[in-house]
């Protein structure tokens, strides 16, 4: 599957600190055969990727459509600015999740290694299979 990430709330505190799991969740999915993108809201966030050390996990960072999700995402494809569309997101927003089909994050603040989001999603992704497009929000 092409899974989408949104960056900032979902892999990134406020502070820039990376949600726990990230990369060996980033690193599972990959061995599972997925294709791993970061999208994000306020532009293409490559430095961050790079600073992080997600980038040998993700094929592409893009900028992410902000409304009317689904229709600019195609758009975006037909123009060449992202490589294919998502089969699944995963996002702190459920607008975005609702229009692609994903997974849905609690917004991450900063809580410590208690969090447990990255290796819910990767539960979720694993226990959907084949099956195209799951959605669930967070318990």
């Amino acid at each position: 599957m092409n899974i989408f990430f949104d960056i900032d709330d979902t892999l990134l505190d406020v502070q820039k600190g990376l949600r726990p799991q990230t990369r060996e969740v980033f690193q599972r999915l990959k061995e599972d055969g997925h294709t791993l993108f970061i999208w994000s809201g306020v532009g293409v966030r490559t430095r961050e990727v790079r600073s992080l050390g997600l980038e040998s996990y993700v094929e592409g960072v893009f900028q992410k459509p902000l409304d009317n999700h689904l229709h600019h995402a195609q758009r975006m494809l037909e123009r060449g600015e992202i490589p294919v569309l998502p089969d699944l997101v995963v996002d702190d927003d459920q607008r975005i999740v609702t229009a692609l089909g994903g997974v849905q994050v609690q917004p991450y603040a900063n809580s410590g290694p208690e969090d447990t989001e990255m290796e819910r999603v990767y539960r979720t992704i694993t226990d959907h299979g084949n099956h195209s497009k799951p959605s669930e929000t967070p318990t």
